[in-house]
C-alpha cells in the first residue's frame, strides 16, 4: 500500500473580486401592483397587531415568507427596514424552512422598530403609484431598461430605492408575526427570540418570577405549567423553540438483554492476566456510571462527582457506561473479527446520567463543566441519546452545546446515532444532530442497516449521521463486559466507541489534527461513486473500514495526500499541485474531503452554521476571460464568474453551508485520460463566506484529504513525491511505525536526579 502524504506549503490568500451591484429583478420576473398592495396590507395588519405590544420588547417581530430558499445576498434590503445600508443580518432572529421537499422556501424572522412599519407602508405606496402611472400596473425586466427616463424626484423616492422595493416584493410571499402553535407540556425548555433583552427581564414583566423562573442562558428557560400558561397567553409570539426538559436515555430492552454472565472467579482471573496500563492515551467517556468490578478497572479513571444523589446509583445505572468502556479499552480482544490495529486505550469516565429519564439540561451543565476542566482530552465518546426525534427547524440544545465546545476548543465528540425503541422513531435523536461532531450509525456485519436504525438528515439538509460502523444486531451482537461479566450487546452506543478508538489513534498516536483525522475517517468510508442521498440518511458517507491502515494508506494505484491550512481571506488557494502525466494526459480520477469546525448560532434556525467553506479541486486552466481558474472535479460553479447557482441548488448539490464537503469523480471502466491545459498543475481553492457579517470564518482551520486514482492501475506515487518536492512543497510521508516510535518517546516520563 502507499502511505498517506502530507503536503506543506504556502497557500495564497485572495480577497473577493466581486463587488456586487445594484438591485435588479431576477430574469423573467414580473411584479404586479397587486403584489405590492398585498405587502402594504400585511404591513398594516402588523402595525395593528404590534401597536399595543411593543412595551414588552421595544420592537416588533416580523416573519418574512420568501418564495424560495434565498442566499444572504438576495434577502430583502428595504421593505421592513429604514434603508438598505443597515446590517440586516443583525436583525435576523430565526430562520426555518416551510413547503415540501420539492419546493422548500425560507421563513425568516426579523426584529425591527414599530415605526419601520408605517415608514415602509408609505414607501411601497409611492412605488405602487409609479408602477400604475408609468408601467401599466406591472413591472418586468424590459421595464428596467426604461427606468432612467423616470423623474423620481417628483415621487420623493430615489431610483435605487424604487428598484430595491420591487426586487424585495418579487421574492416575498407575505409578511406576518410569529405564531407558536405546537402543544406545550410541563417541564418545557423554552427558547425565546433574541430581542436584545435578557429573558429574565422579559418574563418578570409578565409576572413570572422566583421559583417559576429557571434560566439556562440569555434566551432559554425552563418553565413549568403555571408559568408556561402565562407566557402562552400573554406573549406567544416570543416563543422561538420548545423542547421537553426530560429525555429518556434508557436503552430499549430488546437490545442487549441476553446476558452470558461469567462467574466472579473468572472475572478475577481476567484481572490477574490483563496488563497494567502504561502510557496509552485517554479517551473521554460521558455516560452512565462505571462498575469497578471489571477486569480492566485499572484502565479507567472514574469520576462520578458531577452527579447529584450519588447514593442512588444502582447496578442498572452502571451497565451501559461500563460496556462502552470495554470496547474502548479492549474491544479487539473480546471481538477479534473487529481487530482494528489501534491497540488499547485508557478511559477517563464521567458519570453524567442514569439509566432511564434524565434532565437534558442537567446533562448539558455536566458536559460543559467536565470538558472545560479536561481540555487535555481531545476525543470524547458520547453514546447517550434522546428517544425524542430531532426538530426539522432547529438544532437541539445538547447538539448546539457540543458544536460550541468543538468550535471553541481543539476537541471532537464521537456521538452515537441513537436507536429506535418500541415507539418506532424515524428521525435520530439529540445530540446526534450536532453538526461539528462525528455521528455514527450502526450496520450489520454484511454492511446493511440494523433493525433499530434511525435516520437523518438534520435541518432537512446536513448529512447526519456522518458514517456507519458495526453495532451488532439480533444474532450478531457485540461482546462487551460489565461488572458481572460478559454481556452481548447491540446498538449505536457500541458502534461509536470503535470510531472513537480510530479518532484517538489518528490524533494522539499519529499526531494528526482533528480536521484531518475527521476527514480521513469520512473519506475512508467513501468509494468512487457519488454518495446516494437517500442512503446517506442511514449510512452517512458510508461504512468505515475495520483496519486503521485502510484509513491511513491507499492502494498502489492511488495517491492519497492531505493539505491543512486556515482561511484568512475570501479565497485560500494554490495552483501548484504537480500531478505526474502520461503522454501529455492526466490519467486520473480524483476525490476530496474537506472538514472544518465552524461557529454556529442556534437562534438562526435552519441557517445554523455561520461560515461556509466552498471546496474546489481539479486541473488549473484559463477561463473565457483569460483568468486562471480551477476546473473542479464536481463541476461546482457557485463562485465562477460565468456561473449562477440558485441557493436551493447550491445547498442540495454542493452542500453549501455544510461543514463536511466530499466531492468525487465517479469511476467508470471506460474512463479516459484527461486533457492537460496550459498549466499542467492541479489546484485547490477553499472559498469562505460569512453568513452574519461578523468575521466568524476568519482564521478557521480546515483540512482536505485528496486521493488521485490512476485509471490504468499504474503506481505513480514516487514520481508524485519527486515532483512535489521539486515544486517547493515540503513532503512528509505518514510513516506509522516512525510516528508511533515518536509518540512512545514523547510519552516517556523523564526522572531527574
Amino acid at each position: 500500500m502507499n502511505s498517506l502524504i502530507q503536503l506543506k506549503g504556502q497557500l495564497n490568500p485572495r480577497s473577493n473580486p466581486s463587488r456586487g451591484g445594484g438591485s435588479n429583478l431576477a430574469t423573467n420576473t414580473e411584479v404586479k401592483v397587486e403584489q405590492l398592495e398585498n405587502i402594504i396590507r400585511n404591513l398594516e395588519e402588523l402595525r395593528e397587531y404590534w401597536k399595543n405590544r411593543t412595551t414588552l420588547i421595544d420592537g416588533t417581530l416580523v416573519n418574512v415568507v420568501y418564495n424560495r430558499i434565498v442566499p444572504k445576498s438576495k434577502r430583502i434590503k428595504t421593505i421592513i427596514f429604514k434603508n438598505s445600508n443597515e446590517n440586516t443580518s443583525d436583525l435576523i432572529k430565526g430562520a426555518k424552512y416551510e413547503g415540501d421537499d420539492n419546493n422548500p422556501y425560507h421563513v425568516i424572522t426579523y426584529f425591527i422598530p414599530l415605526e419601520n412599519l408605517q415608514l415602509n407602508i408609505n414607501k411601497i405606496q409611492i412605488c405602487v403609484n409609479i408602477v400604475k402611472d408609468k408601467f401599466n400596473n406591472k413591472f418586468n425586466n424590459e421595464d428596467e431598461k426604461e427606468i432612467s427616463k423616470i423623474d423620481f424626484s417628483k415621487y420623493d423616492i430615489s431610483k435605487t430605492t424604487f428598484m430595491e422595493v420591487l426586487t424585495d416584493c418579487s421574492i416575498v410571499t407575505k409578511l406576518t408575526y410569529p405564531k407558536y402553535d405546537k402543544e406545550l407540556n410541563e417541564n418545557q425548555a423554552i427558547t425565546l427570540y433574541d430581542v436584545n433583552k435578557k429573558s429574565k427581564e422579559i418574563l418578570e414583566k409578565l409576572g413570572i418570577t422566583g421559583r417559576e423562573l429557571n434560566i439556562l442562558d440569555d434566551n432559554t428557560i425552563i418553565l413549568y405549567k403555571d408559568a408556561l400558561s402565562i407566557l402562552v397567553r400573554q406573549a406567544p409570539y416570543l416563543i422561538s423553540m420548545a423542547v421537553e426538559d426530560i429525555s429518556d436515555y434508557e436503552l430499549p430492552k430488546e437490545y442487549g438483554e441476553e446476558e452470558d454472565v461469567l462467574e466472579i472467579e473468572q472475572v478475577a482471573k481476567n484481572v490477574a492476566e490483563f496488563p497494567e496500563p502504561t502510557d496509552e492515551p485517554y479517551i473521554g467517556v460521558l455516560d452512565t456510571a462505571f462498575d469497578k468490578r471489571v477486569y480492566f478497572e485499572k484502565w479507567v479513571d472514574y469520576e462520578e462527582r458531577y452527579m447529584d444523589d450519588l447514593a442512588d446509583i444502582t447496578e442498572e445505572d452502571k451497565k451501559h457506561g461500563t460496556a462502552v468502556d470495554s470496547i474502548i479499552v479492549d474491544g479487539p480482544s473480546i471481538n477479534p473479527k473487529f481487530d482494528d490495529g489501534c491497540g488499547r486505550f485508557r478511559v477517563k469516565h464521567f458519570c453524567i446520567a442514569r439509566h432511564g429519564n434524565n434532565s437534558t439540561f442537567s446533562i448539558m451543565r455536566r458536559i460543559k463543566e467536565i470538558v472545560e476542566n479536561n481540555l487535555d482530552i481531545k476525543v470524547w465518546n458520547l453514546s447517550l441519546g434522546s428517544n425524542t426525534e430531532i426538530d426539522k427547524n432547529f438544532i437541539s440544545q445538547e447538539g448546539a452545546l457540543l458544536d460550541k465546545l468543538e468550535n471553541e476548543h481543539d476537541i471532537i465528540f464521537v456521538v452515537a446515532g441513537t436507536n429506535q425503541t418500541e415507539k418506532k422513531q424515524d428521525k435520530i435523536g439529540s445530540p446526534a444532530d450536532s453538526i461539528n461532531s462525528l455521528v455514527v450509525n450502526a450496520v450489520k456485519g454484511n454492511g446493511e442497516k440494523v433493525s433499530y436504525a434511525r435516520r437523518g438528515k438534520v435541518l432537512s439538509f446536513f448529512n447526519k449521521p456522518d458514517i456507519c460502523y458495526y453495532g451488532g444486531d439480533a444474532g450478531e451482537e457485540l461482546r462487551t463486559y460489565i461488572g458481572t461479566g460478559q454481556k452481548m450487546n447491540q446498538g449505536t452506543s457500541f458502534a461509536a466507541p470503535w470510531i472513537s478508538r480510530k479518532m484517538a489513534y489518528l490524533i494522539y498516536k499519529l499526531r494528526l489534527s482533528r480536521e484531518i483525522a475527521k476527514a480521513l475517517i469520512i473519506d475512508s468510508a467513501t468509494g468512487w461513486d457519488v454518495v446516494d442521498d437517500a442512503k446517506a440518511e442511514y449510512y452517512g458517507f458510508g461504512r468505515v473500514p475495520i483496519r486503521i491502515e485502510d484509513i491511513i494508506n491507499s492502494n498502489k494505484d492511488e495517491i492519497k495526500f492531505y493539505i491543512e491550512s486556515e482561511s484568512t481571506d475570501y479565497d485560500t488557494y494554490t495552483y501548484g499541485i504537480p500531478v505526474p502525466l502520461d503522454k501529455e494526459k492526466c490519467p486520473y480520477i480524483a476525490k476530496a474531503t474537506l472538514c472544518y469546525f465552524p461557529k454556529c448560532t442556534r437562534n438562526q434556525g435552519v441557517d445554523y452554521t455561520n461560515t461556509e467553506l466552498d471546496l474546489y479541486f481539479g486541473r488549473v486552466m484559463q477561463n473565457k476571460k483569460g483568468n486562471i481558474t480551477i476546473k473542479t472535479i464536481n463541476n461546482n460553479k457557485q463562485s465562477d464568474e460565468d456561473g449562477r447557482v440558485l441557493e436551493g441548488d447550491a445547498r442540495k448539490y454542493n452542500r453549501k453551508w455544510d461543514n463536511v464537503k466530499h466531492i468525487v469523480e465517479e469511476y467508470k471502466t471506460t474512463a479516459r485520460a484527461k486533457k492537460v491545459y496550459e498549466n499542467s498543475s492541479w489546484g485547490l481553492s477553499v472559498k469562505s463566506k460569512d453568513r452574519l457579517g461578523k468575521g466568524d470564518g476568519k482564521g478557521i482551520k480546515f483540512g482536505v484529504v485528496i486521493t488521485l486514482k490512476e485509471i490504468n492501475g499504474v503506481n505513480r506515487y514516487d514520481e508524485f513525491i519527486r515532483q512535489c518536492s521539486f515544486k517547493g512543497w515540503l513532503v512528509n510521508k505518514v510513516d506509522v511505525e516512525n510516528r508511533l516510535e515518536l509518540y512512545n518517546i514523547a510519552e516517556q516520563e523523564i526522572e531527574f536526579e
